[in-house]
């Protein structure tokens, strides 16, 4: 939730670069095509479809690095 606040007025390309995350490497987690990625890319987060943004946001948040077995 506070992942969202603070970062609801940046770009999907701030935080995809943030993340060191190209947008083929993006769309390859997110399963979808990368041409839709672009699209988006240069909208701030609030503005981005609530469906692709809901995706988007644990990816940004790192929430995939938590299930890594150490």
């Amino acid at each position: 939730m506070f992942f969202y606040f603070r970062n609801k007025n940046k770009t999907v390309k701030e935080l995809r670069k943030n993340m060191s995350l190209t947008v083929r490497e993006l769309a390859f987690q997110l399963k979808c095509e990368y041409v839709d990625l672009l699209k988006v890319d240069h909208l701030k987060l609030k503005e981005v479809p609530k469906g692709l943004r809901e995706k988007l946001i644990p990816i940004f948040r790192g929430d995939h690095y938590d299930n890594i077995p150490w």
